[in-house]
């Protein structure tokens, strides 16, 4: 079993054991990242002298719910959050650069994913159709090093879907990672760091549908 795959059913498990969340399987309401859809994982370094960003789409991970939505579901209670970006597929836009940010920088062979695992810790709605502000919290993890952050998403509706749009700022050092001195690969302390992807309902097998 992959380990995507492993982590989500674990995850469902552990919000449907969860002391005192009282959900059961049958109320669970699970989401995972749509693969079809136009998700984006960019950063962006900006210092005095050069701005540049790398990008990816390559996120993968999922969303339980205790209850028939994102509507229903009780604050930090029966919500369970996973996230992961394939770091190795960063780019650029400048090969060079993108091989020494991997193998130097973000050692992605050691260290091939930046991850987020938490709850729901807020939820603000923003109108009548449905859209929030949603504050996760939990642990942001790169280079092996975890932090507690709060990360927040606008989040609206489509369907039996979710599409969310994420900004939040990242220090390098908080993670143990050297600030790049090369000429060609200026990297900030502060990297700013945008998240758009849609979640939607796992699809059925077909076996199960006859």
């Amino acid at each position: 079993m992959p380990i995507r795959h492993a982590v989500f059913a674990c995850g469902v498990i552990g919000v449907a054991m969860s002391p005192g969340s009282g959900p059961d399987l049958a109320t669970v309401h699970e989401l995972q990242i749509d693969h079809t859809a136009p998700n984006l994982v960019r950063f962006v370094s900006h210092t005095q002298l050069d701005e540049f960003q790398g990008v990816t789409d390559k996120i993968d991970g999922y969303v339980v719910l205790a209850g028939s939505g994102l509507s229903g579901a009780a604050e930090g209670l029966g919500t369970d959050l996973y996230f992961e970006v394939d770091l190795a597929s960063l780019d650029t836009g400048i090969g060079l650069r993108n091989r020494h940010m991997r193998d130097n920088y973000l050692d992605v062979e050691k260290y091939p994913y930046a991850l987020f695992k938490g709850t729901i810790a807020r939820i603000d709605e923003m109108g009548g159709d449905g859209a929030a502000r949603v504050a996760a919290a939990g642990t942001f993890t790169v280079h092996g090093v975890p932090r507690e952050r709060e990360i927040t998403c606008d989040v609206t509706p489509a369907g039996s879907a979710y599409r969310a749009t994420c900004a939040f700022q990242v220090l390098l050092s908080d993670h143990s990672i050297t600030i790049p001195k090369i000429m060609f690969l200026k990297l900030a302390n502060e990297i700013q760091i945008e998240v758009e992807f849609t979640v939607s309902p796992p699809a059925i097998p077909e076996e199960a549908q006859r």
